[in-house]
């Protein structure tokens, strides 16, 4: 009942996981990410446990086909269960069990994956995929998110789509990005508008939080509202509205 993508970019080191379902809020089960180590989808009939057990033993080092195989010969359901990661040796690995709703399957190219179930057809992760690849020159969270929609356009879930989520990690466990759209009529455009809204104010506070190697973050917030205006200007500049509701009600 829904199909996702899970990449690194090697050049930034981020690591993300996009997702899209006929089901209520599949954002708050089937992505799980390590800051710096491994994106993980767990689908299907799924097992939470399968996504939170194979993002930590990935982050501890772990391969990832070792960590599949172990999943998969531990699990009574296995049949019925589907998951994909990429570790961060940027070594891929999947399952589809053979008890998942046709049209099933997973496929993979250079550091991302692609897999889903209850699709349309096979087209669904083809054409993910290949939107994926021709649109690496932008920022992995757009290529996510043009990736997901040439999916839908190939037919995505084939009852149709509730729910889709887009989660990024840069180095840190928490975090740089997390967009759901729960119950919506058309998720994936709310996944844009949010991606919109986030760049109005909340990626340059998101830019300066604590991290590992910085443990107090920026401190001093004059920076991050100078970041604000002039993103702010330059919206306006170009004649582009707010896509922001509370900034909606604050005009």
């Amino acid at each position: 009942m829904t199909y996702s993508i899970v990449a690194r970019d090697a050049k930034t080191g981020e690591y993300g996981v996009a997702v899209a379902s006929r089901f209520f809020a599949t954002g708050a089960l089937v992505p799980h990410l390590r800051g710096g180590k491994c994106a993980v989808a767990t689908q299907a009939f799924v097992s939470p446990i399968w996504g939170i057990e194979a993002a930590d033993r990935l982050a501890a080092g772990e391969r990832s086909e070792d960590v599949v195989a172990d999943l998969v010969a531990r699990d009574a359901g296995q049949a019925s269960r589907q998951i994909h990661m990429i570790d961060a040796r940027g070594h891929l690995a999947a399952h589809t069990g053979a008890d998942c709703v046709d049209w099933c399957g997973h496929t993979a190219g250079q550091e991302v994956s692609v897999a889903g179930n209850m699709l349309a057809g096979p087209s669904v992760i083809s054409e993910t995929l290949a939107a994926y690849d021709a649109h690496r020159h932008l920022p992995l969270a757009e290529r996510l998110m043009a990736a997901m929609e040439a999916g839908a356009g190939a037919g995505g879930d084939k009852r149709g789509t509730q729910s889709a989520a887009l989660v990024i990690h840069r180095s840190e466990d928490y975090p740089w990005l997390s967009l759901r759209a729960d119950d919506h009529p058309d998720p994936l455009a709310e996944l844009r508008r949010l991606y919109d809204v986030a760049h109005e104010r909340f990626v340059y506070v998101a830019d300066a939080m604590p991290t590992r190697v910085n443990f107090s973050g920026t401190t001093d917030r004059r920076g991050i509202d100078a970041a604000i205006r002039a993103a702010d200007e330059t919206r306006k500049a170009e004649g582009r509205a707010s896509r922001s509701f509370a900034t909606e009600l604050d005009t």
